[in-house]
C-alpha cells in the first residue's frame, strides 16, 4: 500500500526499491510507524487518572494510591503472566520509559533563589590540565588529598558509576579526618550513562552533607562534564536529578556561610589511586537483571 502511494508522489517506475523511493519521499517504513502508534498508545495510557480501571490493573508498585484489583498483573501466577500476550502488559513494561516532564516552577530554578544566583562563590571546578603528563596531575591529586584530609571539617568523596547488563552501578568512598573510608552503592535499571553519573554525585552530595560538622565537600570524579550540568538551567530530561542536588547544595550553603563545594577532574586514565579503586569495584560487579 504504501509502495503505491511513494511512487505515485515521486512518478518512480514500479522497478525501483521500496526503501529507496520511501527514503526519498520521507516517508516512514509502515512497520516502524506502527510500532511508534502502538508505542505512543502505550504510553499515553499512564496520563490517565490513578481510579482508571486501566490504572487499577497495572502493576501495583507504580500505582501506590490504587486498590488491588483480583486480576492485578502482580497477582497472577508465572504461569498465568506467561500466557498473557495483550497490549495491558505492553503498557506495563513501558513505565521505565516515563520521565517528569520540565517544569520551570522548581524554585531551585527560579531567578533569585538559585544557587548560581545566591551562591556563585561556593562552588568551584578544578579541571584536568590536558598540557601536564599523567603522573603530574595525579601528583596533584595527592597534594589536595594530604592538604585536605588532616581537616575534621572536609569530607572528600571519590565516586564513580558503570553500566552493565543494562544495570547501572555508581560507588562513592568517603573520606574524612580519623574515621574509616565510608561506602556507598547503588543500583538501578534502564538508564543512560549521563543519569547514572548524575546520580551517582547526587548521592554523593547527599552523604558528605548529611555528616555533621562539614564545611568543604570535595567531589573528585571522571564526570566533570556532567557535574557541569548541575548548573545548567536549560530544559533537558535530567531536571529530576538536577533539582534535587540544587535542593541538597542549597541547604548545605544555608548552614554555615563558609559551607562550600569543590569538584575535580579525575580521567580514569590518570591511574589516580583512590579513583583507581572505585573504578575497580564498579566494574568488578556483575549484576544479573531477574524479572520476576
Amino acid at each position: 500500500m504504501q509502495r503505491r502511494a511513494t511512487i505515485w508522489i515521486l512518478g518512480a517506475f514500479k522497478t525501483f526499491l521500496s526503501f529507496g523511493i520511501e527514503a526519498i519521499a520521507k516517508l516512514i517504513p509502515i512497520n516502524f510507524h506502527l510500532q511508534k502508534l502502538g508505542g505512543r498508545s502505550q504510553l499515553q495510557a499512564h496520563s490517565l487518572p490513578s481510579s482508571h480501571l486501566i490504572q487499577s490493573l497495572i502493576d501495583s508498585s507504580h500505582n501506590a494510591s490504587t486498590s488491588h484489583h483480583l486480576a492485578l498483573l502482580n497477582s497472577l501466577t508465572s504461569h498465568q503472566q506467561s500466557l498473557i500476550k495483550s497490549h495491558l502488559v505492553n503498557m506495563d513494561n513501558r513505565f521505565n520509559e516515563i520521565f517528569s516532564s520540565f517544569t520551570p516552577l522548581y524554585s531551585e530554578l527560579s531567578p533569585g533563589h538559585r544557587v548560581i544566583d545566591n551562591f556563585s562563590d561556593r562552588f568551584f571546578f578544578n579541571l584536568h590540565n590536558k598540557q601536564k603528563d599523567n603522573k603530574s596531575c595525579a601528583h596533584q591529586l595527592d597534594n589536595m588529598i594530604i592538604e585536605l584530609s588532616s581537616s575534621p571539617s572536609t569530607a572528600i568523596v571519590v565516586t564513580d558509576a558503570s553500566i552493565k547488563n543494562d544495570i547501572a552501578t555508581s560507588i562513592s568512598h568517603m573520606h574524612t579526618h580519623n574515621k574509616p573510608i565510608a561506602k556507598t552503592v547503588h543500583h538501578t535499571v534502564h538508564v543512560t550513562s549521563t543519569e547514572a553519573k548524575l546520580f551517582a554525585i547526587r548521592c554523593s552530595i547527599n552523604q558528605a552533607s548529611n555528616c555533621n560538622n562539614i564545611s568543604k565537600i570535595i567531589i573528585a570524579t571522571d564526570s566533570i562534564y556532567e557535574a557541569k550540568r548541575i548548573f545548567d538551567l536549560s530544559s533537558h530530561s535530567f531536571q529530576a536529578h538536577l533539582v534535587a542536588i540544587l535542593a541538597e547544595l542549597c541547604s548545605f550553603f544555608l548552614q554555615y556561610q563558609n559551607n562550600s563545594i569543590e569538584f575535580w577532574e579525575c580521567p580514569s586514565h590518570l591511574n589516580w589511586s583512590l579513583h583507581k579503586a572505585v573504578d575497580k569495584e564498579t566494574k568488578a560487579f556483575n549484576p544479573i537483571l531477574v524479572m520476576n
